[in-house]
């Protein structure tokens, strides 16, 4: 069966995650993607929080699957020469370099559409034009730059990031869509195009619910789904709210039991409204069905707190999984704290292909996240990662070269 992405040659220029997270989807979707890296080194995550010495990082693996990889000299007059055949053979160039990088190594985009009028360049940037686009930016930055920082945590807290890299891989994410839009817009128009993907944008579309509530706060005052409401302060931008849901149904993280010991020994339950008989019955307060502080959602608002205070007491009384299968059967909404060790271990993700194992020949299995976006007809075979320049001589050879080029690049360290 032909992978959705077949046929499609994508000249691969990044490193670290933003880049990398982009590239690898395509490769899953069965791009022939072409990683060049620097010779003798690489992308510098090859050797970034090593667990086994002298193999490359899980940091490398996890972002690199399914791509071959060269290693060319750009600095030299015959590494421009291979990366100008590169160029005319593939169908997208990525890059996250830092601003005028390509520009400065001889490949401006006007150089790249005399190359290959048909090439769609697509670029990972931390901030779009303005007066920060030549600042460097990593994920913890975006994540403060995009809205997400001021507005996780708890109030009386400072601003936190969060364990999600939607810096980074939500940008990569953000990116591989716009290449394949301009793959497909190339059908009908016969041209490439530019395609931009800011860190800084990537997360505030990420926020969006955010930016929905500071125009909510600055019309109305307050918000009476966050938990400052009634009797906290609201100021003049959207506060942290702690676990509250974000959106229309109350939500809240409660313990379950075991939390003493147990870090992640928690449930995330919402207070939905067509559930709400069933919540008072469940956790034996069917006093509250009838009474008038609780009769309606609006009523509800401003009891949210004792109200995730009579659940947690249940809840404390069961483990979390116990929690869940309880409160599945009446449909009300609710998931547990999973750790990472718990996700790892879930054999529901690893027949699902969520989570993979994969064997590498110097570091061994290790496990990896595998293709989250699940195709009827283009199923993902998760490849290990590239070593350092392993395809080098079979990608040149594709591009016309002998081996005696080749025993000659490699004598001019071009390779």
């Amino acid at each position: 069966m032909a992978k959705a992405l077949e046929g499609v040659k994508i000249l691969d220029f990044t490193h670290v995650q933003s880049g990398p997270t982009c590239t690898q989807l395509l490769a899953w979707f069965g791009a022939d993607v072409i990683k060049v890296e620097k010779s003798g080194e690489g992308d510098a995550t090859r050797g970034q929080l090593r667990d086994i010495p002298d193999a490359d990082s899980l940091y490398f693996t996890m972002l690199n699957h399914n791509k071959r990889s060269i290693t060319v000299n750009t600095k030299t007059q015959k590494g421009k020469e291979i990366l100008e055949r590169l160029i005319k053979e593939c169908d997208v160039l990525v890059e996250n370099f830092a601003p005028g990088a390509l520009d400065r190594m001889g490949f401006s985009w006007e150089r790249i559409q005399e190359l290959n009028p048909m090439m769609i360049m697509a670029s990972v940037k931390g901030f779009g034009p303005g007066p920060y686009e030549d600042c460097k930016v990593y994920e913890n930055v975006a994540q403060c730059a995009g809205g997400s920082a001021s507005t996780t945590g708890f109030d009386d807290g400072p601003p936190m990031v969060t364990g999600a890299q939607i810096g980074d891989s939500g940008t990569g994410l953000h990116l591989a869509l716009g290449i394949v839009t301009a793959l497909y817009q190339r059908t009908h128009s016969g041209r490439g195009q530019k395609v931009l993907a800011a860190m800084q944008d990537a997360v505030l579309n990420l926020c969006r619910v955010k930016l929905r509530d500071q125009q909510r706060l600055e019309r109305v005052g307050l918000m009476q789904e966050y938990p400052q409401f009634p009797n906290g302060e609201f100021g003049d931008s959207v506060p942290r709210a702690g676990n509250a849901s974000g959106g229309g149904q109350p939500g809240w993280i409660v313990k379950c039991k075991g939390w003493e010991t147990d870090p992640n020994a928690y449930m995330y339950v919402i207070v939905q409204a067509p559930v709400w008989e069933a919540i008072c019955k469940v956790i034996g307060r069917e006093d509250w069905i009838t009474d008038v502080r609780f009769a309606s959602p609006m009523a509800r608002l401003p009891h949210l707190m004792e109200i995730f205070g009579e659940i947690e007491k249940w809840t404390m009384t069961m483990t979390k999984f116990e929690v869940m299968d309880i409160l599945n059967q009446y449909d009300i909404p609710c998931g547990p704290i999973l750790s990472m060790k718990e996700i790892a271990e879930e054999p529901a993700l690893r027949a699902t292909g969520t989570v993979v194992e994969v064997d590498h020949p110097i570091r061994g299995k290790y496990l990896t996240v595998g293709n989250p976006i699940k195709m009827s007809d283009s199923p993902t075979e998760v490849t290990r990662s590239p070593l350092l320049g392993e395809h080098t001589d079979e990608i040149l050879h594709e591009l016309g070269y002998t081996t005696d080029d080749l025993i000659s690049l490699r004598h001019d360290k071009v390779i």
